[in-house]
C-alpha cells in the first residue's frame, strides 16, 4: 500500500470579494448560471465543529486537540443567516439544508430553525427545511427540532457493526445511540428520514447487505455514497472507491430492485425501489438511493449553493474558493445590494468538477474541506 501524504491547508480565509453589477436587478426566482442551472437548494453550515473524527471528513491527525476552530465572532449570527436565506429564497431557492460540522453542536439551533421556518419562497410557500446530522445528539433534540419547524433529517451512518462504526467515527461512539436517535426522529415526525452511508472499499463495504436488510420496510430511505475526493486532508484514493453500480449489484443478489424516477430536478441520488413478486415497486418495502459523484457525474443539473459557517458562498462541493457575503452584511449593505451580489456570483457559475475530474491537473490544486461547507 502506498504511503499517504495529507497536506495541511487552511482555506477558510480565502474568500473573494464580490464585484457588483453596475445596476441592481430585481430578484424574480429565475436565476440561472452559465449552463442554465437554476438555484434551488441552499446548504448552510452552522458550525465548523464536529464530535466525530471520520477519516473521510475530519481525520484525527489533522483535526486534533490543537486544531484552531473559527472564533464565535467569525460565525454568521442566526439573524445574518436568516437574512441571507430570505434573499436566496427570492432567487428561487426552495430547500434549505442545515449542515456542519455537526449542526446540533450549534447552541440554540432551534431558534434559527424557527426563524427559517417563518420565511417564504418567491411563490409564497414555506421552504423545505432539513438537517444533516451524525445522529449523536438526535435522541435528545429531535422533538425540539420538530417543534421549531424542522421537517426532515438525514443521518450519517456508515455501518451497523459496532466495531466498524466506532472505528470509522474514530471517537469510539456506539452505533446503538445513533439508532436510538433515528428512532427518536421518527417518533417526533421528522420524516421521511434518510440515512447516508459512505462506502469505503476495504473498510465497510461488507456492511452494505446488513444496512439494506435493517432499513428495508422501515420507512427510512437508505442511500449509499461513493467515497469522495473532498477537501485536502482525507487521503482519498480512487482504489478505495466502490462504484455505486457494484453496490446495486450486491443488493440485487438478495432483493429484486426496480429503478425509480428522480424525486426532483437536480436530485443527486439514483433511486431504486424494492420490487414485489410481480416486479413492481413495493412502497411498503421502500427504496434505496446511490450517490455516484465519482463514477457518474451529475454536474449537468446541479442546483446547489453552499454557505459556509462564516458567510462565504461556495458554488461546488469541490470548490477552491468562496465568495464573501459576510463582509457585505457587516458593512451595512442593503438587501438590494446583497441580492445583486448573490445573482452576480451564481450567474457567472460554470463549475463542473466531477465531469472534469479526470482531466484536471490535480497536483497542487486545493479544495475547501467538507467539514467547513457541509456535504
Amino acid at each position: 500500500m502506498s504511503e499517504r501524504v495529507i497536506p495541511l491547508l487552511d482555506l477558510r480565509g480565502g474568500a473573494r470579494s464580490i464585484t457588483l453589477p453596475p445596476t441592481l436587478g430585481h430578484a424574480n426566482g429565475l436565476l440561472n448560471d452559465t449552463r442554465g442551472r437554476p438555484l434551488r437548494d441552499l446548504r448552510i453550515s452552522v458550525t465548523d465543529r464536529c464530535n466525530f473524527r471520520c477519516s473521510y471528513c475530519m481525520p484525527k491527525e489533522v483535526f486534533d486537540k490543537d486544531h484552531v476552530y473559527l472564533p464565535q465572532t467569525a460565525l454568521l449570527s442566526f439573524e445574518e443567516i436568516t437574512r441571507l436565506a430570505r434573499l436566496f429564497l427570492m432567487h428561487g431557492v426552495r430547500k434549505i439544508r442545515l449542515t456542519g460540522g455537526e449542526p446540533l453542536l450549534r447552541k440554540n439551533l432551534e431558534v434559527l430553525i424557527a426563524q427559517l421556518a417563518a420565511l417564504r419562497t418567491v411563490d409564497g410557500v414555506a421552504p423545505d427545511i432539513t438537517l444533516t446530522t451524525n445522529g449523536s445528539l438526535l435522541q435528545r433534540k429531535a422533538l425540539a427540532l420538530k417543534e421549531a419547524g424542522l421537517q426532515r433529517v438525514t443521518v450519517s451512518l456508515d455501518g451497523l457493526d459496532d466495531r466498524v462504526f466506532r472505528s470509522m467515527n474514530d471517537v469510539d461512539f456506539p452505533v446503538a445511540q445513533v439508532l436510538e436517535g433515528i428512532a427518536a426522529a421518527r417518533a417526533a415526525g421528522l420524516g421521511p428520514i434518510k440515512v447516508n452511508m459512505v462506502v469505503k472499499r476495504g473498510t465497510n463495504e461488507h456492511e452494505i447487505g446488513p444496512m439494506a436488510r435493517h432499513f428495508r420496510g422501515s420507512g427510512v430511505v437508505l442511500r449509499f455514497i461513493e467515497y469522495m475526493d473532498v477537501g485536502a486532508t482525507n487521503g482519498w484514493r480512487m482504489d478505495e472507491v466502490l462504484p455505486s453500480a457494484e453496490v446495486v449489484r450486491r443488493i440485487q443478489r438478495e432483493f429484486a430492485l426496480v429503478e425509480l424516477e428522480p424525486s426532483a430536478p437536480g436530485e443527486t441520488a439514483e433511486r431504486w425501489g424494492y420490487a414485489d413478486a410481480a416486479g413492481r415497486f413495493d412502497p411498503a418495502q421502500g427504496e434505496i438511493g446511490v450517490i455516484s459523484s465519482v463514477t457518474q457525474a451529475f454536474c449537468h443539473d446541479c442546483n446547489r449553493a453552499r454557505l459556509s459557517t462564516e458567510g462565504h458562498l461556495y458554488l461546488c462541493l469541490f470548490a477552491s474558493q468562496g465568495h464573501d457575503l459576510r463582509s457585505l452584511l457587516r458593512a451595512g449593505a442593503d438587501d438590494a445590494t446583497i441580492s445583486a451580489a448573490i445573482a452576480a456570483v451564481w450567474g457567472a457559475r460554470s463549475d463542473r468538477y466531477s465531469e472534469l475530474r479526470g482531466t484536471l491537473a490535480e497536483p497542487g490544486r486545493t479544495r475547501v474541506e467538507m467539514s467547513y461547507i457541509g456535504g
